[in-house]
């Protein structure tokens, strides 16, 4: 199975959830992340990395824009928030059955993701916990479907 984690620059939530869910290295899971408007290449916002050093959990990362080979590369895409999941239908309409908002899949619900591009250390450490939260369902759903 592949998962694709999709927030808007690939800085700050779409890398941290593909270090966090890495980071319970559940076998036969491959994990990326993507950004709608991301450049090629940035890194991961200083607070993403912090925050995650935190936790204990270490990220490598250069952003990727999304593309056709990412998403045809995935099993299941999650985006971060309703207007990514609406972004990446209307360019790659043939995706449809395979694309969610992250709180959509994990817990069948409507809702976004916060984003703390900008803010303080401790606005990236409740989207930290906020995406933790998330990705344990997400993580639940996986491994009873696989």
């Amino acid at each position: 199975m592949n998962l694709l984690f999709v927030c808007t620059g690939n800085t700050c939530r779409s890398p941290m959830a593909e270090a966090i869910f890495k980071s319970k290295k559940i076998k036969g899971v491959n994990v990326k992340s993507a950004g709608v408007f991301a450049d090629q290449y940035s890194m991961a916002s200083t607070n993403t990395v912090q925050v995650l050093a935190e936790n204990g959990i270490e990220i490598d990362h250069q952003s990727s824009p999304l593309t056709e080979e990412r998403v045809t590369w995935a099993t299941i895409i999650l985006t971060m928030t309703s207007s990514h999941k609406e972004l990446v239908l209307s360019k790659f309409p043939f995706a449809h059955d395979k694309v969610f908002t992250l709180v959509e899949y994990g817990r069948g619900l409507a809702g976004d993701v916060s984003d703390p591009f900008g803010g303080s250390v401790d606005i990236y450490r409740a989207t930290y916990k906020e995406l933790s939260d998330l990705l344990e369902d997400v993580k639940s759903k996986i491994e009873n479907n696989l």
